[in-house]
């Protein structure tokens, strides 16, 4: 009765003040909605990345998974990472990218882990109006690329580009794939060891051994085997998804049969390159495999005495030059940006340690003229003084 009593006296004193004082009780209302709010946004902010991209899925019922152009491992492996969460979710998942896969490497991890593949060439091929881009930010390649807003980016490349519904953007992370397996670590998917099955675990979800052996090349090819641009969720990555990893076909993806143009322009690079204090630029001529340039980059950069090297080659009349650094002072991408946007047809970028571009053919409109050339000695002679930072 007496707490009856003081409750009603306790509503008296509210209504008394309420006359008495308004204001107070429009402070009090705003302190509790800030409060409310607050703590929604709160709830929302716990909710991994993981999560919340495996909720946006689950609203799908088809999702295109698009790779940049000549996807790398790193690519393929994201891409095949969230092709294989949207599937346990029941939603359709088709891989596609625009460009070829030639590399070596990549032409063995596609085939080792039996992976379907799309090309495309048009907006047109895109396999789903759902589109999730892994590890590049913003469409491009193929025709109608700048038309495309993607649904979801994950990724850890720099740059602007943003999913309509979800952006998850890392640049302390040295691979999209240490992205990708965070959110099956998330979602409490169990690794499947190779002498496994999935019906064989409890879990919802699992993390199919192709996916964990393709997640750890990836975050292996990306970091130098976690040596160059590893930070500590790539190492917790790699230890997550290697109960899962079949270490045959780990093997049979990490040492194909090198294609012997391959060697011969490495071989070429190492003869003829032109060396400026720790500075090194080979221009490798002709090639027919572009892939064979950033790899006779990865041989310079190991040559004592090397701590930045650009090697350029030519194909069809474009102009490639692939870069690498383990020099502080040089930032790769950078450097290589600086050149190549001053010249007609240039394009280029990348990382502090690895960075690469083009030069198109300028064609003479009235078609008098053949295309122009490009002066390589003078184009050596900048990239020198782009590394060296005179830019």
């Amino acid at each position: 009765m007496w707490s009856l009593s003081a409750a009603g006296d306790r509503l008296s004193q509210a209504e008394a003040m309420a006359r008495e004082a308004p204001e107070l009780v429009v402070v009090a209302a705003i302190v509790a909605l800030v409060v409310a709010v607050g703590g929604y946004v709160l709830f929302r902010a716990r909710r991994t990345p993981g999560i919340r991209f495996r909720r946006l899925l689950a609203d799908r019922d088809e999702i295109a998974v698009l790779m940049h152009p000549n996807p790398d491992p790193d690519a393929m492996s994201a891409a095949l990472g969230v092709a294989s969460l949207a599937e346990q979710l029941g939603v359709d998942a088709t891989v596609q990218y625009p460009g070829q896969i030639r590399h070596q490497e990549n032409r063995a991890f596609r085939t080792v882990l039996d992976l379907d593949l799309e090309p495309i060439e048009h907006v047109s091929d895109l396999a789903a109006e759902s589109v999730v881009l892994v590890d590049h930010n913003e469409p491009r390649g193929f025709a109608g690329a700048d038309g495309v807003l993607p649904l979801a980016v994950v990724d850890h490349h720099p740059g602007d580009g943003a999913g309509e519904a979800f952006t998850d953007v890392r640049t302390d992370y040295g691979a999209t794939a240490s992205v990708v397996a965070e959110y099956f670590q998330q979602n409490d998917a169990t690794p499947v060891p190779p002498d496994k099955h999935a019906s064989e675990t409890d879990s919802d979800l699992t993390l199919p051994t192709p996916t964990a052996t393709g997640l750890l090349y990836g975050i292996l090819t990306d970091t130098k085997h976690l040596t160059v641009g590893a930070s500590e969720p790539d190492f917790a990555a790699a230890a997550y998804v290697y109960p899962g990893v079949d270490q045959d076909r780990l093997d049979r993806i990490a040492n194909p049969a090198v294609d012997a143009e391959v060697l011969e322009v490495k071989a070429r690079a190492i003869a003829g390159r032109r060396v400026e204090g720790s500075f090194a630029v080979a221009d490798v001529g002709g090639v027919n495999n572009v892939d064979a340039i950033p790899q006779a980059a990865d041989e310079l950069i190991q040559l004592e005495g090397v701590s930045a090297v650009v090697v350029i080659g030519e194909r069809d009349g474009t102009i490639h030059l692939s870069g690498r650094s383990r020099d502080d002072r040089v930032h790769m991408g950078n450097a290589i940006d600086a050149v190549l946007s001053r010249r007609e047809n240039g394009n280029g970028g990348g990382h502090s340690r690895m960075g690469g571009g083009t030069i198109a053919p300028t064609i003479d409109p009235t078609g008098d003229e053949g295309p122009e050339t490009v002066d390589r000695d003078r184009l050596a002679d900048d990239l020198f003084r782009a590394m060296a930072g005179d830019v």
